[in-house]
């Protein structure tokens, strides 16, 4: 597994072809300011990171949801400073689950080439425990969630059983359903008349808000859950 620390070590074409782009695009977000500038190494020769290629996937992802770029532009700048690549990983998974279910089928091949990595037996279970990969019933082909697929990857060197990733899974999505269920309540107040587009227009404008909040506290509940396993001090100094 490649560190998070380690230097950048793309070449504009190389960034381009890993995300699926063209380098015009690519050049495209520099000049409007979503995508940072890359790191001039020797030669003059700019060389990017796994933080530009996750936040090239969030762009992309934002784009297929039918943002404009200046409400990408909003949506970045909400976000907060130092996001890493697995950080913004988990926007783009969780923008991605804004779109209707769409599982494409591939082969084993077609499933490596997306996944930038050779995957064994147990790395197509643990996938496959994490609902981002199915198997077909032939064995030929398996069905891929393209908007989980990246994230999914990367927890494949987390080190967590299969069974501890099922046990997760069903902890978040109860959790996930539940504040759905109060935030849909909460839209269906202040649009009592069932007016469909103006539910959709609200939702829209507050999904952006709503990831980055439950992100960010959920962020913060784990580390103090974390500090208090470990006993250490709350980082706010308090008692």
């Amino acid at each position: 597994m490649k560190s998070e620390t380690e230097e950048p070590a793309l070449t504009v074409d190389e960034l381009a072809a890993r995300a699926g782009v063209t380098v015009r695009t690519v050049r495209f977000y520099g000049t409007k300011g979503l995508l940072p500038p890359p790191v001039i190494g020797p030669r003059r020769v700019g060389r990017y990171g796994a933080a530009h290629l996750a936040r090239l996937a969030l762009i992309e992802e934002l784009r297929g949801q039918g943002l404009t770029l200046a409400a990408i532009e909003r949506y970045l700048d909400r976000l907060p400073p130092g996001l890493d690549a697995h950080d913004l990983a988990v926007h783009r998974a969780v923008v991605a689950s804004w779109a209707p279910d769409a599982v494409e089928t591939v082969t084993r091949e077609e499933l490596q080439r997306r996944a930038g990595r050779t995957l064994d037996e147990e790395d197509l279970d643990r996938l496959v425990a994490m609902d981002v990969v199915h198997r077909d019933g032939d064995g030929d082909g398996y069905g891929v969630d393209p908007g989980l697929l990246r994230l999914g990857v990367r927890l494949l060197d987390v080190p967590l059983s299969p069974q501890s990733i099922r046990a997760a899974r069903t902890v978040l999505l109860d959790h996930a359903r539940a504040a759905a269920h109060e935030l849909s309540r909460l839209l269906r107040e202040e649009v009592p008349e069932r007016d469909a587009q103006a539910v959709r227009s609200l939702s829209a404008h507050m999904q952006p808000l709503v990831v980055q909040a439950l992100l960010t506290a959920f962020q913060r509940s784990l580390t103090e859950e974390l500090r208090e396993w470990l006993g250490e001090p709350p980082a706010d100094g308090s008692p």
